[in-house]
């Protein structure tokens, strides 16, 4: 009797594993497709005002304001592959040099992380799970920000990148073409295509045919100004026919924006159902020894002598999953919830993004060497100026120990502050991505007053790291004053008086008294 009702209960527990690895799966794809068709929904609503700021060419000769557009394209259009490829068909067509070009490529690297730090606000119910995922998200924000930081000053004074890629470049003829490669997509497309399909050449028109150049066309732009962001298929009445208008949006009849507005709230109902169910059914599924025994082989590093070795491992993996899924957001956004469940630890996170980087530079240097016509080597050239500027920041915050801890620290700093006041995610995410952006292009209009807020702003934030530091271990070589910031207004050192305004109008965001406790308890507040 008892190896019948072992047999019976070990058959049960082999079904019921099966079952939930079916629906990680299936909550997986759909997951990957809802990104997808965010981006889609993003790129209706702004892609063509991002081909609008790609077309200000004369203003793109400012490396802040090539940085910042870099940024607020991709924000748009929800996809650095898109703002990338775009930047090099630019480039192709002979609308802007290299020296922007490679700015514009750095900002995208920015833009491409609000993406999982979306997904991060999935994980938002539960403090604990929000703080790790919101971390984990923004350790990808904290690293480009940190590399824009170094590079793009660098850049503008000595131009490594494009001197170094120059030399890499020579002897590249202009002829040729590369097919380009999808993985991924092969498996995703059936079902995003069936709901949606963009037409991305419109950004391309417009940021050519409406730009101040020698590629000005008044027709051609007027005509990119009016086409739709879908595709428009053609008549079937006539031969020639290329594909069929047969996705679900082109027989709804609503012009770019309503349809944008619909995908995008479809999109994020669908991207956090997914989420919800796909955390939900991995927590049940890594209980027990199994979850112990994952998070201690992920986690820990290989044995002595070659521990060493295990981020270079991690960074090598989150470079071939990058390149297989063709995207780095679609990537970071699926570990994202990991790192939110205590699977995979901040500190894991940090290779695998940093392995995203790279491999997301191979969507640009495919779609360089699919170019054709006389400035082919020159966009293989801003391609690989992109791939440098990665494995630069890698060698500079990575094989240093210490060097690691300022972005990780950054982002757990950020991630202890969202499980205290969860609002400040959204602020993060509006004040990072989309006010310092249009911010600092408003102020390159006049280049010395955006050198000297850059500079005050420079000189307060070194100021108050390197006496935050000074308090925390040394605070008798500072005055009695200055030991601490109890000296400034309340408003000035805390979040507290605008918490107390926040949740008192958004009971959403309100704390409770248990999680209050919890956090003291770990030292988050």
């Amino acid at each position: 009797i008892n190896a019948e009702y072992g047999k019976q209960w070990y058959q049960r527990r082999v079904r019921g594993i099966l079952l939930r690895l079916f629906i990680i799966i299936a909550s997986l794809y759909f997951f990957i497709c809802s990104l997808s068709l965010l981006s889609s929904g993003f790129q209706l609503l702004g892609g063509k005002s991002a081909g609008e700021i790609f077309a200000k060419g004369s203003l793109l000769n400012n490396p802040i304001i090539g940085l910042m557009i870099g940024v607020l394209v991709t924000v748009l259009v929800q996809s650095s592959s898109t703002s990338t490829s775009i930047i090099v068909a630019m480039v192709s067509a002979g609308i802007v040099t290299l020296k922007p070009a490679i700015c514009m490529i750095m900002g995208a690297n920015i833009g491409t992380t609000v993406t999982n730090t979306i997904v991060s606000l999935g994980q938002s119910m539960d403090r604990k799970m929000f703080r790790r995922a919101f971390a984990g998200a923004t350790v990808h924000d904290c690293f480009n920000w940190l590399c824009v930081c170094i590079f793009l000053p660098l850049e503008v004074i000595a131009s490594p990148l494009e001197r170094l890629s120059s030399i890499i470049t020579a002897g590249i003829s202009d002829g040729g073409e590369v097919s380009k490669l999808d993985f991924l997509k092969v498996l995703t497309k059936p079902l995003t295509k069936k709901i949606i399909s963009i037409d991305k050449d419109t950004i391309k028109d417009i940021a050519k045919y409406c730009t101040s150049g020698p590629t000005y066309n008044e027709v051609n732009c007027g005509a990119a100004r009016n086409a739709s962001m879908m595709k428009v298929c053609d008549d079937p009445s006539t031969p020639a026919i290329r594909e069929p208008c047969n996705f679900l949006f082109s027989k709804a009849g609503l012009n770019d924006t309503a349809s944008g507005v619909i995908l995008l709230l479809v999109s994020l109902l669908v991207l956090c159902t997914c989420l919800t169910i796909l955390v939900k059914t991995l927590q049940s599924l890594l209980m027990g020894r199994m979850a112990q025994t994952l998070k201690r082989h992920i986690n820990t590093d290989l044995p002595r002598p070659c521990g060493w070795l295990t981020g270079y491992i991690f960074i090598v993996v989150g470079m071939g999953m990058t390149i297989l899924v063709q995207s780095s957001s679609v990537f970071t956004s699926t570990i994202t919830p990991l790192v939110g469940m205590g699977v995979i630890s901040i500190d894991r996170m940090f290779p695998l993004t940093l392995g995203s980087n790279i491999g997301t530079t191979a969507t640009a240097i495919l779609a360089a060497l699919a170019a054709t016509g006389d400035n082919r080597a020159l966009t293989i050239q801003v391609a690989m100026s992109h791939l440098f500027f990665n494995i630069f920041g890698i060698m500079v915050f990575y094989p240093v120990p210490w060097m690691r801890q300022v972005p990780l620290s950054m982002a757990k700093c950020l991630g202890n502050t969202t499980a205290t006041y969860r609002w400040f995610a959204v602020i993060y995410l509006i004040l990072m991505f989309l006010v310092l952006p249009l911010s600092l292009i408003a102020l390159s209009f006049n280049v010395i007053l955006l050198y000297v807020v850059l500079g005050v702003a420079l000189v307060t934030v070194v100021t108050i790291v390197v006496i935050t530091t000074i308090q925390r271990h040394h605070p008798e070589w500072l005055p009695v004053w200055l030991q601490n910031w109890k000296f400034l207004p309340r408003p000035c050192r805390s979040l507290d008086p605008y918490d107390r305004v926040i949740t008192g109008r958004f009971g959403c965001f309100e704390k409770k008294d248990s999680d209050v406790t919890q956090l003291e308890l770990r030292g988050v507040v």
